[in-house]
């Protein structure tokens, strides 16, 4: 039997009783965010911790079995402790936290991703951008928003994984970068698996990409099949074979033989979002193969640590 290990320090603090920790890391979603319930009192006294953390207090979370410990969060705390049903809630946010921070009001024209982001940093300050895309806005307006904003519409409109590592805010395609590798088996270590075996004719994606045409008009470039899954994305002004490339890859990403869905471990093996994960199915052979991961959600408490993996696009077979 393991014991269940954990630290949690925030704003200097080390927390002494947790009842649990939710940590959400996703390369679908801008920020990876973690929350962290306390009981509002011990030994019949209630916690004093308004006075002692702040919004904005660094925040670092490590789990793990019999004092051996892996860091599984590094962030800010997002908001004030709030409570919710007797407990105490610690809300808490990766470094993109410290974009959160007001713009001034501004109308910027035929600008790049790059070159509004570069706008942002120039105004928060302390930040670079290492960006991959060349997509340019017509008109992008900055009203009332934070750089938080800015980001978070980038994000959802070209659905890049945006992240920030040092003072250096990435923006990447996705499945452009390999972060790391883990290994899992149903007979193994698959606690539960919600997992399903398409196979690629199965699979009707279409893809659509809107862009702006030489005309100034808004034109749009589709592929795929219609009666399905329809994905969404904008493109900048120029090529149409190069939009078309786009098109493809994207569809390639949705069809495939494999699985799609989420399986449930441990802590051990880690494993985070942007990992690419091989999981052996020893029954059907032909099943077993390496996958893109887009999310891992961690669950940790007194009754136990579960690592729920959501599986993406299938980079290999076997």
């Amino acid at each position: 039997m393991f014991k269940m290990s954990w630290k949690v320090i925030i704003g200097g603090y080390q927390l002494g009783m947790i009842e649990s920790v939710e940590i959400v890391r996703s390369v679908e979603l801008l920020s990876d965010t973690a929350i962290v319930t306390l009981p509002s009192a011990a030994f019949n006294q209630p916690f004093e911790i308004n006075d002692k953390l702040k919004r904005g207090d660094i925040v670092r979370i490590e789990l793990g079995y019999d004092d051996k410990l892996i860091t599984e969060f590094d962030g800010y705390l997002e908001q004030e402790p709030a409570t919710d049903n007797g407990s105490l809630i610690l809300k808490c946010e990766d470094g993109l936290f410290l974009y959160r921070k007001s713009l001034k009001n501004v109308v910027l024209k035929d600008i790049s991703v790059k070159e509004l982001i570069n706008h942002v940093n120039s105004e928060l300050g302390g930040f670079t951008v290492n960006c991959d895309y060349d997509f340019k806005y017509s008109k992008f307006t900055i009203n009332n928003a934070t750089g938080y904003d800015v980001l978070k519409k980038i994000q959802e409109e070209i659905k890049a994984n945006i992240y920030l590592k040092g003072t250096v805010l990435q923006v990447h395609p996705p499945y452009s970068e390999i972060f790391g590798n883990a290994n899992y088996d149903f007979s193994i270590n698959i606690e539960k698996a919600d997992l399903k075996y398409k196979r690629a004719e199965d699979r009707k994606v279409l893809v659509s990409i809107e862009y702006t045409g030489v005309d100034g008009k808004v034109h749009k470039i589709e592929y795929g099949d219609t009666g399905g899954e329809r994905i969404d994305r904008k493109g900048g002004t120029g090529d149409l074979n190069s939009l078309l490339l786009q098109a493809k890859a994207e569809h390639a990403n949705r069809v495939y033989d494999g699985y799609e869905g989420t399986f449930d471990s441990w802590l051990v093996p880690y494993c985070d979002a942007g990992y690419q994960v091989r999981i052996v199915d020893n029954d059907y052979e032909y099943k077993t193969g390496t996958y893109y991961v887009l999310e891992v959600k961690v669950k940790f408490s007194k009754e136990g640590g579960v690592r729920t993996v959501k599986i993406g696009k299938k980079l290999s077979n076997g």
